[in-house]
């Protein structure tokens, strides 16, 4: 038979020890911030929260060791003519996406420091593939990112898989690293990381499309690589499907991993 007394005693004990192991004060804390950051949603599920229970960050940018990396500054994402346009679009123009990506540049060509694009191409023997994700069967069966052949640029200017004719300039400057390209979402197998170390960086300000599938998989490699990330919020977007909501996801994901999450108008005043 229960003795419901010890029963309260042995659950008042083991709160008890619970407590002393998490903190009250920050039990309550997050308890308060959770409230006040579902109420801040209903307006703007974008918001910083309006209580983080999360450390801040401490990323001081050091203009020898720093590097803007750009993912995906091609048209297919970035450009109305572009495949996913009807998906990415709203994000896009929301961040304003296309002209942070360009700020970023020009501040980062200005300061002088290490600037890279890490591009996705997909060649005709990429069709070949046997087994793909959902997102992998989507970009090849729309053509994102297609070029005719791994060696020849023949239609490749204007092209979806082409970089944003605005960018031009800074990619195309002689100075800018131009990475092999990663053919699912992360730099695992091209030579980001190897153009970094050799040029003495371990600093990153991330910025690129798409939020949650590219941008997301650098920053996760470069982490895991040793590198201090920044990821820039409205230097990118991604795409909004019945399935879910891909910034939001990113967004959540970039507040707990990156060293720091910042927007391009801090970036452009610390490169100044």
């Amino acid at each position: 038979m229960c003795n419901c007394h010890d029963h309260n005693h042995d659950h008042d004990a083991k709160f008890t020890r619970r407590q002393a192991l998490t903190g009250t004060a920050a039990l309550a804390a997050a308890a308060t911030g959770l409230a006040a950051t579902r109420a801040q949603a209903q307006d703007n599920p974008y918001a910083e929260p309006a209580e983080p229970a999360l450390p801040p960050s401490d990323m001081k940018i050091d203009l020898s060791r720093v590097a803007l990396v750009v993912t995906d500054p091609q048209n297919d994402f970035l450009s109305p003519e572009g495949v996913t346009w009807g998906v990415v679009g709203a994000s896009v123009e929301r961040n304003n996406t296309v002209g942070n990506i360009e700020s970023l540049f020009k501040a980062a060509k200005a300061a002088g420091i290490t600037v890279a694009v890490s591009p996705h191409y997909y060649y005709p023997s990429d069709h070949g593939w046997k087994f793909e994700g959902a997102l992998e069967k989507l970009m090849h069966k729309i053509g994102m990112f297609d070029r005719k052949d791994p060696l020849s640029l023949e239609g490749f200017e204007g092209s979806g898989a082409d970089f944003l004719e605005i960018y031009k300039p800074y990619i195309n400057d002689g100075k800018t690293i131009v990475t092999s390209p990663h053919k699912l979402y992360g730099p695992e197998h091209n030579d980001l990381a190897l153009q970094l170390r050799k040029r003495g960086v371990d600093q990153v300000i991330l910025a690129g499309m798409s939020a949650n599938l590219c941008t997301e998989s650098h920053m996760r490699e470069l982490l895991e690589q040793g590198f201090e990330v920044a990821v820039i919020k409205d230097a990118t977007a991604a795409a909004m499907l019945p399935e879910g909501d891909g910034y939001l996801a990113a967004l959540i994901n970039f507040r707990y991993m990156a060293n720091a999450v910042w927007t391009t108008e801090e970036v452009v005043a610390m490169l100044g």
